[in-house]
């Protein structure tokens, strides 16, 4: 059971390990829910981006071509390191705020300092249901009043839902990942604080992973 912190503290190294031993382990490419997160952030006219469990990258580099302004940040120092390697490529590098942060402590910015903020799959890590609504919480906190929250998380459609190992409620461990699954009730619980203008679902991966793509707005 999820009673501590230790499972998700060794999933650090577990990730670590991973970024260290694949230099592209998701590709190059954006994620679809970049790409999909992109248009509702241009469409809102936010410009200044938060990104938490930004990983390698990927969507990072992705937002920065956009010409967004982005603080990114991940628990692994390996995968921060190789995103400020890869932003050095770019013109607009400036524009980049990249630092290793746990994101179960406070968020280290002030209130109101963002007009968007995006996780790919972040609430999906080991996480107990109150911190992830503490994450929430926090990132209601460093959004401007208006301010768009796009995230996504696995769904119970997923192959990997109730296959592996039983961790606790919604969460199993596959090949050495512990996933968090969600539900649609599970999502509406989180949302406090926000208005929800969208839930969709959509395919990730060849496996496939079955996700949704949610978008909230502070009230």
């Amino acid at each position: 059971m999820i009673a501590n912190n230790d499972l998700l503290n060794k999933q650090k190294e577990h990730w670590d390990n991973q970024f260290s031993n694949k230099k592209d382990m998701f590709g190059n490419s954006p994620s679809i829910a970049a790409i999909k997160a992109n248009s509702v952030f241009t469409n809102n006219k936010c410009t200044n981006l938060l990104e938490l469990g930004a990983g390698q990258g990927r969507d990072t580099l992705f937002f920065l071509e956009k010409n967004y302004k982005i603080s990114s940040l991940d628990y692994s120092k390996t995968a921060i390191n190789q995103i400020i390697k890869k932003s050095k490529f770019f013109k607009n590098n400036k524009n980049l705020n990249a630092k290793c942060h746990d994101v179960r402590l406070k968020l280290p910015f002030d209130d109101s300092s963002f007009d968007g903020c995006y996780s790919h799959m972040l609430f999906c890590m080991a996480f107990t249901y109150e911190q992830i609504h503490s994450i929430n919480t926090e990132l209601l906190r460093v959004l401007k009043p208006g301010g768009i929250n796009i995230y996504t998380v696995r769904n119970h459609s997923d192959g990997d839902f109730q296959n592996g190992k039983f961790i606790d409620k919604n969460i199993y461990q596959n090949d050495g990942f512990i996933v968090h699954f969600f539900s649609i009730k599970i999502i509406n619980e989180l949302s406090h604080g926000y208005e929800i203008l969208k839930i969709k679902d959509f395919d990730e991966g060849n496996f496939p992973r079955k996700l949704f793509l949610v978008i909230m707005k502070k009230k």
